[in-house]
């Protein structure tokens, strides 16, 4: 059987995925076809139902569970590891007000958080939806007064003449006391429950692989990378990929759960499926 796999090509990702997708290991009777793309076109291939296993914003997770399960592998999820609002002259969230502030996506996880605590504390921005990549560029240029960044740009905003305004992440942890889910895997309901178990397994079986051979995926992973820095990918890596991408235990599912029905919410859906995880 081929299945379509789908992830983005930050180095988490190429990392976790490098072992599977050059058939180090192997899911028994399983080939995949794999496809890297930036997050939010991940979210919009979800949407659509075209992948059969695809990474996808922990919020999106929560808009396609009619069609997919959420495995509990695979994803980021964790502590100081959240998005980070960054500005070059805002003195506060509420000098946003009615300004353009640079999201990577309007499904993304980033933005989900960013309009919740705005709507908190009363702030309506203009959002403007950007590739990642692009955010720190546009925030530096005066185009958008603030922008809200992920993957490297968390370690690499103040190399652009930026400064933090906001650890989002940090604001969802102290709000929930519980860890922030970014990403999630999801996969076809329709290919069964037991299908998704030897995928999740294969996932968890890359992973050790990358752990144990760390140097067969380091030219696969700067390949991708958008910040070539060796010692901002290992950094980037040492940040989102943890236990929790092994197997997102009851608190990884607690939390998910929690930021998958703020997004429901959000889009005004109705309850979730009894069956999420798998």
């Amino acid at each position: 059987m081929r299945l379509s796999l789908a992830y983005s090509p930050c180095p988490n990702d190429a990392y976790i995925y490098h072992a599977l997708a050059a058939g180090l290991v192997h899911v028994p009777g399983v080939s995949f076809d794999i496809a890297l793309a930036d997050v939010e076109r991940l979210n919009e291939a979800a949407l659509s139902g075209r992948p059969d296993v695809c990474k996808v914003s922990a919020a999106t997770a929560g808009l396609v569970l009619d069609d997919y399960l959420v495995l509990c592998a695979g994803g980021a999820l964790g502590r100081g590891v959240g998005p980070i609002l960054v500005t070059r002259d805002a003195r506060d969230l509420a000098d946003l007000d009615g300004r353009p502030v640079a999201i990577p996506g309007r499904r993304t996880t980033a933005a989900l958080i960013f309009g919740l605590l705005c709507r908190e504390h009363g702030v309506t921005p203009n959002m403007v939806e950007l590739v990642y990549d692009e955010i720190m560029p546009a925030v530096k240029s005066r185009h958008c007064a603030a922008g809200v960044v992920i993957h490297e740009g968390r370690f690499t905003y103040a190399e652009h003449g930026l400064a933090k305004l906001l650890d989002l992440g940090a604001w969802w942890e102290t709000e929930r006391d519980m860890p922030i889910p970014l990403g999630s895997i999801v996969m076809r309901r329709s290919l069964g429950r037991d299908l998704a178990l030897a995928v999740t397994e294969g996932i968890r079986q890359s992973l050790d692989y990358a752990r144990t051979h760390p140097e067969a995926g380091a030219r696969y992973i700067r390949e991708h990378a958008q910040e070539l820095d060796p010692q901002v990918i290992a950094k980037h890596i040492a940040t989102f990929v943890t236990d929790a991408s092994r197997d997102i235990g009851p608190a990884g599912e607690a939390a998910t759960l929690a930021l998958m029905t703020e997004a429901r919410r959000a889009e005004g859906l109705g309850d979730m499926p009894a069956d999420v995880f798998a």
